[in-house]
């Protein structure tokens, strides 16, 4: 879990739970779950003591497996490429200290055991067992190990998560100020706390801006759809009907719809799959989607104006990117498909600021309205970029307008893929 930033109140009027040192927090913890969420447990919860070296080689052990060894390493290059991340950074080892910074406990879908970090203050003990046994709860009602093991589809992995650690969120604020406090303006203040929770952490403070908010997303995102969702769907589990992507969370029409009446699932605004054809040149190392959310990122790196980002990433209605490995470098091909053309276009003004800001030398000879813009970035040895050429083309697909970005090496870009051979599911 992220740092602690509330206290929770205790008492010993609950009678306990099982016979081990934590039975008296289980007794005065699981009721106050279980009311927040609206499930009971089906079996007890089983809780243990780490060390802080255990932790350590747990966090290394998920880190390096292969499959998200393979995404990390996926997403370093892409994030570098980007100008999100340094090009001397290493996203492995900077992730497992920031969790090692942050984590006092956890729960292991694997042994169904939620594990506590010894020696933690009893104050933190008691929010940590709060917020980690709503995990142990979700793991009897969905599969959080299928769930967590999603690959392909990151926008929709990062939508779970940000239920699975927002339920967590919204439940422990619950347990520790109770309802009508968090409907009085207490979930504000509460997400007021944890940013400035986790700004006291350094290796959180100094880590890459698209890696604080990416770490911080399924908690105060997903605790905030949580909330609202609470006050729209009463009595309705959240676990059984999760959005599917980042737009979902963050926009109440796309998954509740417009008005005070709630759509069916099947009315929603569902993110149309995209399927990018094969390049002409290279090998694709890697496929995956952006989503609203991370498209925010990638704007706000060089823009770094919320409205602005938000904006320019609002009406994204699916995406695709591919990475593709050339001997001249890596290049990234992304294409998204807008709600419509006004939105399309917000995006693409905003891109185009992204490039120049991104590269101050940068340059196109094409009519500023044209179609298609080929942009040329001279080599910046001071900075140890090499020449870039980035494609930015603009088509209407039926109704909706499809943008196609190629970044590649200088000269590599134009022929990398056809538009014309990308497909979009409707």
């Amino acid at each position: 879990m992220l740092g602690t930033f509330v206290l929770a109140s205790a008492c010993d009027s609950a009678p306990a739970v099982g016979d081990g040192p934590y039975a008296k927090l289980l007794g005065r913890a699981i009721p106050k779950v279980e009311e927040a969420t609206g499930l009971t447990f089906k079996t007890t919860p089983v809780i243990a003591t780490r060390s802080r070296d255990e932790v350590r080689e747990f966090l290394l052990k998920q880190l390096t497996s292969e499959r998200a060894a393979t995404q990390l390493a996926a997403q370093e290059r892409v994030y570098k490429l980007l100008g999100l991340v340094p090009k001397d950074a290493d996203l492995n080892p900077l992730l497992r200290r920031l969790l090692e910074e942050q984590i006092v406990g956890y729960y292991d879908p694997a042994t169904k055991t939620l594990y506590v970090v010894e020696d933690v203050k009893p104050e933190i003990l008691e929010l940590t067992v709060t917020h980690e046994l709503v995990h142990a709860l979700q793991d009897q009602y969905v599969n959080i190990d299928s769930i967590q093991a999603q690959v392909g589809d990151a926008d929709r992995q990062l939508a779970a998560q940000a239920i699975l650690e927002g339920q967590a969120v919204y439940a422990q604020l619950r347990a520790s100020m109770g309802e009508t406090s968090l409907r009085m303006g207490g979930w504000q203040r509460a997400r007021v706390a944890m940013r400035d929770a986790q700004e006291g952490m350094p290796v959180f403070s100094n880590a890459p801006m698209v890696v604080r908010e990416s770490l911080l997303f399924p908690y105060v995102g997903g605790a905030d759809f949580v909330f609202r969702f609470t006050q729209r769907r009463p009595g309705v589990d959240v676990l059984q009907d999760m959005p599917v992507s980042s737009r979902q969370l963050l926009s109440d029409a796309a998954y509740f719809g417009r008005g005070d009446s709630v759509v069916a699932p099947d009315a929603r605004d569902y993110p149309a799959p995209v399927t990018l054809p094969a390049p002409s040149k290279g090998r694709v190392v890697a496929s995956n989607t952006f989503g609203e959310f991370e498209t925010r990122l990638i704007v706000f790196e060089y823009i770094p104006n919320e409205l602005a980002a938000g904006r320019a990433a609002q009406g994204v209605d699916g995406d695709r990117w591919a990475l593709v490995e050339l001997p001249q470098g890596d290049a990234l091909v992304w294409a998204s498909v807008w709600d419509n053309a006004v939105e399309a276009a917000e995006f693409v003004d905003q891109f185009t600021e992204w490039l120049r800001k991104r590269h101050p030398r940068i340059g196109s000879r094409d009519a500023i309205d044209a179609p298609t813009r080929t942009w040329y970035a001279p080599a910046d040895s001071a900075k140890g970029r090499a020449a870039r050429s980035v494609i930015v083309h603009v088509e209407t697909r039926g109704t909706r307008p499809l943008v196609v970005i190629t970044d590649a090496p200088y000269g590599q870009a134009a022929g990398l893929i056809d538009p014309a051979r990308i497909v979009i599911d409707d």
